[in-house]
């Protein structure tokens, strides 16, 4: 992490810098291929098989030689051929019986669907003329043995571990999950379940984070919220640090005489520094290192950590998850408004993403955008973004970040 006060920095800067200055996992663990969704892939898979792992039919229905096809001919039916079954060669004039999965007869090449066959004692009659080799899975059409099939770094979902268990894995290495801490400060925050007079408020911040970090597959080993006070912050970190990869908080982290975050991490040893990004909302932004983990010091408006965590924090996170794609991608959709950019820093809108009869997508800005206003965070679907010192112009295309692939 820099050691020092940094000047103001763009919000592309801020996101590269943040995500390459955080140390890759080298902690990895066995697991049973059913038990890793969520998961990161520690190592690569390849292929040991080919996959169909012989030429096969698509459908129910009879394997032909698609020579021997010719309207209104009788094929006699030589054989009935399962999904486990090996056929034996198709003889010359012939049909065999096959069901979807099942292996093709040698000499066959074309499969005709049940529907389109008429039946008989003497065999079966094509009604509708084929096509050559149609509803046939070819050997390996799918997969190639020494194929790659999933890089280290890899998320792992239910399409992945599909893939893994029809090369017959059963166990597979992955990075161990990222613990992080959360920590939340202030006199005037009150844990939910317990009473508050008009001067204080709910903590949302705690479980918001909570729930921002167990949805990126990475685990919440604390969650601590401690008062204002410089002695149980340095109690609560120093309980938060042996059990934690990284360390979250929201607010106190400025210059204010109340924002005790700051003196504390440096009475730990650490130098944090203060980035002011040039970004709204979200602006300031802290770093330290604290005995070797890395602490990221976020607004203490909810919306604005909210949108600081989903822009700048969860490429963070993919790093130190072991992830190898850190950022996902952000379409480009019409934005329904009017609005000069700011002169030098982009501007986040909560939105929503609207998709017409026509299939159009636009962007609608919510009206509330305060960063404290929690309302319009959870009706918005992502965030639209305004560049610096330009004008959108109602209608004009505009960078997307969908909540639906930035906090996954």
């Amino acid at each position: 992490m820099p050691g020092s006060r940094l000047a103001a920095i763009a919000f592309d800067d801020a996101q590269r810098m943040l995500s390459a200055d955080v140390p890759f996992p080298t902690t990895t663990e066995i697991v049973p291929v059913f038990k890793c969704a969520g998961h990161i892939l520690a190592e690569r898979i390849g292929a040991q098989h080919d996959l169909p792992g012989a030429d096969s039919s698509a459908m129910d229905g009879y394997a032909i030689r698609y020579e021997d096809f010719e309207p209104g001919k009788i094929l006699p039916v030589q054989a009935r051929c399962s999904a486990c079954a090996l056929p034996v060669p198709l003889s010359t004039g012939h049909a065999t019986r096959v069901f979807t999965g099942a292996a093709m007869p040698a000499h066959a090449d074309t499969v005709v669907m049940q529907e389109y066959v008429r039946e008989s004692a003497a065999g079966i009659e094509i009604m509708t003329a084929p096509r050559a080799g149609q509803h046939v899975r070819m050997r390996g059409e799918d997969v190639r043995t020494g194929q790659l099939l999933l890089p280290a770094g890899t998320l792992l979902r239910p399409a992945q571990i599909a893939l893994m268990s029809a090369q017959g894995i059963d166990r597979v290495s992955v990075f161990a999950k990222l613990r992080v801490g959360i920590l939340t400060t202030g006199d005037e925050v009150v844990l939910p379940g317990n009473t508050r007079t008009a001067q204080q408020t709910f903590d949302s911040n705690g479980p918001m984070l909570a729930a921002l970090v167990e949805g990126m597959g990475a685990s919440v080993s604390r969650i601590t919220h401690a008062r204002d006070n410089e002695p149980q912050i340095q109690s609560a970190l120093a309980q938060m640090l042996p059990h934690c990869d990284l360390i979250v908080s929201a607010g106190g982290t400025s210059s204010g005489e109340r924002d005790l975050v700051r003196a504390t991490i440096e009475a730990l040893g650490a130098t944090m520094s203060t980035w002011q990004v040039r970004m709204k909302p979200g602006k300031p932004l802290a770093l330290a290192t604290v005995a070797g983990k890395p602490f990221v010091g976020l607004p203490g408006n909810p919306a604005a950590a909210f949108a600081v965590f989903t822009l700048l924090i969860t490429p963070l996170i993919r790093r130190m998850q072991g992830r190898t794609a850190l950022f996902p991608p952000t379409p480009r959709f019409a934005l329904d408004l009017d609005k000069n950019g700011h002169a030098y820093r982009d501007e986040f809108l909560r939105v929503v993403s609207v998709t017409d009869e026509s299939g159009s997508t636009r962007l609608v800005p919510l009206a509330q955008q305060s960063p404290s206003a929690l309302g319009s965070l959870a009706a918005a679907s992502g965030l639209a973004r305004i560049r610096p010192g330009g004008t959108v112009t109602r209608g004009d295309a505009v960078p997307y970040y969908d909540f639906q692939h930035w906090l996954a």
